[in-house]
């Protein structure tokens, strides 16, 4: 896959997923803070792979040696630090921290996006929120994916696909069939065809479904392909695979 770098104006995906995950009064998270810090561990595994940073080898997730410019340095060199590469599930838990999801609220907050509100006030320690300061960037992001929802099924595609793998040959000409000579206009109630949404808008779908939050922003949509998508991109299999491990630890505990 092509890198795909964000515009300076652009939101990683961390802090997309993130902004879209935060509720934009309270500044807390819509979704138990274990999904959101697995989810984000996942969206750090998306970004990285979408730059072309990093790349699935096999079963393992390997540094692939080039240097693009990312606010994910530190998450980048700790993938190209290690002697023996991890499965991506395995770098999912090894992500997701505390740590991780301040680092995108923060890089947020530098920018104007969201407010850094609650320290310590009167010997007294306030829980640190990210209310919204700026819907701008979450607008265009909703809008985004709104219309990559509204689109055919077959518009989502698999973010790290080979190029060309998903066409389809619908519209190829069988072997020395005469090619169509008929201008445009032959056909005038013919619908344009959408565009596909671009790599990193189906990534934050994919992200968004993994951690159950697609059908909460847009609970009028048909997510059956978002449903596939979330299955297909290996970075969203780690985090479904990761939220399994911990619920059932859970359901084990509440047993005990």
């Amino acid at each position: 896959m092509n890198a795909e770098l964000p515009d300076a104006a652009e939101l990683n995906l961390p802090q997309a997923f993130l902004l879209l995950a935060t509720n934009d009064t309270t500044g807390k998270p819509d979704i138990p803070v274990f999904a959101l810090r697995t989810a984000l561990a996942g969206a750090i595994l998306a970004e990285l792979d979408l730059i072309d940073a990093i790349e699935l080898q096999g079963k393992r997730v390997r540094a692939t040696g080039t240097a693009p410019e990312t606010e994910l340095r530190r998450e980048l060199e700790l993938i190209r630090g290690k002697s023996r590469p991890h499965a991506p599930k395995r770098w999912v838990s090894m992500l997701e921290g505390r740590a991780e999801v301040q680092r995108a609220y923060e890089g947020m907050a530098s920018r104007g996006i969201v407010e850094h509100v609650g320290e310590k006030h009167l010997a007294r320690f306030r829980p640190v929120r990210y209310p919204e300061k700026d819907h701008g960037p979450e607008a265009a992001l909703l809008e985004k994916i709104q219309a990559a929802l509204s689109g055919p099924p077959s518009a989502l595609e698999v973010p790290d696909s080979t190029p060309g793998a998903g066409a389809t040959d619908a519209g190829t000409p069988d072997a020395g069939a005469p090619e169509s000579t008929a201008p445009e206009s032959a056909a005038p109630d013919a619908k344009p065809v959408s565009s596909p949404p671009d790599d990193r808008t189906t990534a934050l779908i994919a992200l968004l479904q993994a951690a159950g939050l697609l059908g909460k922003l847009f609970p009028s949509a048909d997510l059956t392909r978002a449903n596939e998508l979330s299955r297909d991109y290996w970075p969203t299999r780690a985090v479904e695979d990761e939220l399994r491990m911990i619920r059932l630890a859970q359901q084990e505990a509440a047993n005990l």
